[in-house]
This record gives C-alpha cells, structure tokens and sequence, in this order.
C-alpha cells in the first residue's frame, strides 16, 4: 500500500536531508529546516494538550511573521485543519467569519491580542503560544487515521453576496500543487510578497520547502522586495502585475545597483500580464525566464505562458499546466479538470455542487482559445470584483456604503485597470444632490472593511439601474456606463 502524502511529512524531510539549511526568513529572523521541524513538534504538542486533535479547525488572525511557519507545520502533523484570516480584516470582520468557520481555537499575534478579548472564542497568543512551547527533537506519531484525502487548510474567499466560501485543500493537494519534481536540482531562495492568509504564500512556501530550500516573507512593497532579493541572492520571484509595476518604478529611480540580477525565474499572473509590463520585465531581468500563471485558490495553476511564447502570444496566459484540462462553456466559461482540484466549499454542499459542471470547475471566467490552444481570459461571469490579486463582493461593500447619510443608493462594480487588473468603484446616488467624495467614502469604510474593498473611485449618478422583478443591481450595465467617463 502507497504512503500517504501529508503536509507534516515535508518539514520531517527537510529536518532530516538539510537540517542547517535556511528554511524561512521574514525581517530579521530566520529559522533552519531542524529548528523548524523541532519547534512544529513542541508545538503539536503543546496544542495537544490543550485539546486540539485531528480533525479540528484552528483560525488565525494575524499579519505575515515567522511564528505562522511552526504553527502551520504543528498543525499539519497533528491533522488540525488551519484557516487563516487577514491581519488586514478588522474586529467585526473576524467576529463573523469565526461565527461561520466555528474553529476550536482562535490563534492572534501580537498586534491583535487586545481587540481579540472582546471576541467569544478560545484565544490564544501566537508568539507566546511558541515561545512557551519550546523545541522537541522527537517525532510526533501520525494520528490514527490521518490520509491525504483529509483536509489540510481551509482557505477564505469572497462569495458573491458577501458571505464567504471556505476553499478546502486536502494534504494531498497541497503536497502535490508544491512538488518540485523526482530530482531536487539546486534551486536557490524565493522572495514572497504574498501574506500568509493566501494560497499563493503557502503553496509558494511548500514548494521551497520541498526542495529544502528557503523562502524569504516581504510585504509588498518594492524597496522590501528588492532588499530581500539582493541580501539572500534569491534566484525566484512571483509578483502580480500591480508590485511588478512597483518593481520597475523603483529600480529606475535607484539605478546605481541592479538589486535583481540573482533572478533566474520572475513569474506573474493573476490571469493576462499587459504586454508592455514583460516587455519592461524582460528587459530588467534578461538572465531570468519569464512566465505568466493563471490559477485559483479552487482549481490552483490552470495554465502557463512560457517564456518563448511571451512575445509570440501577447495578452495570453499560455497552455494548460500538467495534469489539467481547460475547455470553454457554450458561453465561453473557462471550465477545468484537474488532479490538484479543491476539494469542495466548507459545510456547502450546494456551493460546491454550482461550481462544477459534469465534473469540471466552473471558474466564473470568460475566455477564448486560439488554434494552438492558448488561454486568453476576456472577462468575468459573476459579479466579484478582483482587484490586485483580492476577490471583493459588491453586496458587502454597498452595505456599508449605505450606512452614508448622503448615500441615498449605491451599486459597487469592478472597472478595468491595467495595474490592478480592476478597481473597487462605488456608484452612488446622493441624498440632496451632495455626494461623498471619495476619501470620505474611504475614510468611512477604514475599520469596516479590509483596505483592499474599499473604493478608489466614486460616481455620482442620478439613479442605479436594476432589473424591473426583483430590483436586482444591473451591474454589467452599471460598468458599461462608466467606460469612457
């Protein structure tokens, strides 16, 4: 009988075949593969003692910091089911999403610890909760049927209506979305900008972690990006096309050293790259191979545009990546059959039954293949809004935009922008012909909603148009409006 594979088993592995070697970095810290694995285990422990066992569901609220590596790796090894949520989310946002995912125990850092208090759940404090548990050199005994089709994370996003989905991942998948193949070549640091409340991070951080190699955490800003590029001569990078933009403004404005010139593989998505943005990528990074992924949380990667096609198919974002199909709907949905496939929305039976048709995910893209069978996404079928990588639902925005006592209606829609891919923009209908500006608009939405939903353009209309039955927001109509303006 075939071994399982488990998340827990890839830091015993690097524990045991690269025990010195760095494993992760964020600011000026740094943990080796042993220290690690050992403080996972003193970690899987202590957790179990407190009576969190397979099975389980432990919540995070917390921004990007070192102590989420062990915690995520205890957690693996023990079976408990992690479901990290954004330190950009504020108190009520998390009272909420933890009411929904109903976790065993809710684990904050630091700068959460005092709003925390004044939610119900059990909380405890990450940075004490590692500091108090120590490091273990003994191995943790694999719980008593624990296999890879069990759920490892449980990953947030944005439903249409604002409720949340809860993507959930199996060890399995994890562990076979990050493998790096039969022969582990040397493959030098990765530098991630993504928070640790994301897919991206974590797959990212599975993948170096499998090849016993390091991943250095930056926030995404590009004078961080480019330090931890130059001071760990990392050789892999993956931005969205917003931070590449970053990128290339800062390098230009501080020509004196080229900070990125370790790079040997520089990847972007989240679906088309603008032509111009690799043609500036390529011309910064010439001894680094350039690619384009397009994927989900749900369906992880979907396609890849190389770097031979990049000029040869602009706009495109490439074939499908091994063991995946891609084929378009009757209304041109992209539709996808994969091995790595999510495995179903948390305690939604119904929501997952929507998301497939005969088998195949429905991504709620538009696209178009060509005759050599390149991906090109040209639209969405839904209504959220993705915006720099983050999904928003516009009915959880207009509800708070409501609250306004100038804002007699409102209708949020995503509008195209070559940077963000689309901004957040709120149409609204004024009270007394006064409307809102938008730092108004922003400045009431800070510390109700994370900073990515909140708007960054506002529109004044005389009325919002919706469907005649059901007073429905038309919103294809609403950003059909807005082009031009």
């Amino acid at each position: 009988m075939r071994p399982h594979l488990l998340v827990g088993d890839v830091f015993a592995n690097g524990a045991r075949a690269a025990p010195n070697r760095t494993a992760v970095v964020h600011e000026d810290r740094a943990l080796d593969f042993a220290t690690l694995d050992a403080t996972a285990n003193a970690l899987a422990g202590r957790l179990g003692a407190l009576g969190v066992g397979c099975g389980d569901r432990v919540a995070t609220w917390a921004s990007t910091t070192i102590e989420l590596a062990p915690l995520f790796a205890a957690l693996a090894k023990i079976g408990a089911v992690y479901v990290p949520l954004s330190g950009l989310l504020g108190l009520e946002e998390v009272r909420d999403l933890a009411g929904w995912a109903r976790p065993e125990v809710l684990v904050v850092d630091d700068p959460h610890a005092t709003e925390a208090r004044r939610l119900p759940d059990t909380v405890l404090g990450l940075e004490e909760l590692v500091a108090e548990s120590g490091t273990s050199s003994g191995p943790i005994p694999r719980p008593t049927g624990l296999t890879g089709a069990d759920p490892n994370v449980v990953f947030l996003t944005s439903g249409s209506s604002g409720r949340p989905k809860g993507v959930v991942l199996s060890h399995e998948t994890n562990v076979l979305r990050s493998h790096p193949g039969a022969l582990l070549e040397p493959r030098g640091d990765m530098v991630c900008p993504y928070p640790l409340f994301h897919m991206g991070a974590w797959t990212i951080a599975l993948q170096q972690w499998q090849a016993r190699a390091g991943v250095v955490l930056v926030p995404p800003d590009a004078s961080a990006i480019c330090e931890a590029v130059a001071a760990s001569g990392a050789t892999r990078l993956n931005c969205i096309p917003a931070v590449w933009r970053r990128i290339l403004a800062h390098v230009d404005a501080n020509a004196r050293r080229h900070p990125l010139a370790s790079l040997r593989f520089a990847d972007t998505g989240t679906s088309a790259t603008p032509p111009d943005l690799l043609q500036a990528m390529a011309e910064l990074l010439p001894g680094a191979h350039l690619r384009v992924v397009y994927g989900s949380t749900e369906a992880g990667v979907v396609t890849c545009l190389e770097h031979a096609d990049m000029f040869r198919k602009p706009g495109s974002c490439g074939l499908p990546a091994p063991g995946v199909e891609v084929r378009l709907a009757p209304d041109a949905e992209v539709e996808v059959h994969s091995t790595t496939m999510f495995d179903g929305y948390l305690d939604d039976p119904e929501a997952t039954a929507d998301a497939f048709a005969q088998g195949w995910y429905r991504t709620g893209d538009l696209g178009e293949l060509d005759d050599e069978g390149y991906l090109s996404i040209v639209g969405r079928t839904g209504e959220l809004i993705r915006t720099g990588g983050e999904a928003v639902a516009p009915a959880e925005v207009e509800a708070v935009l409501l609250e306004l006592p100038s804002v007699a209606d409102v209708a949020v829609v995503g509008v195209p922008d070559a940077t963000w891919g689309e901004v957040v923009c709120a149409v609204v209908v004024a009270v007394g012909g006064t409307a809102p500006t938008a730092e108004a608009v922003r400045a009431h939405c800070r510390g109700r909603l994370a900073a990515y939903k909140h708007p960054r353009r506002v529109e004044v209309v005389e009325a919002i148009p919706r469907t005649p039955a059901t007073g429905q927001v038309q919103r294809r109509l609403v950003a059909e409006r807005l082009v031009g303006r």
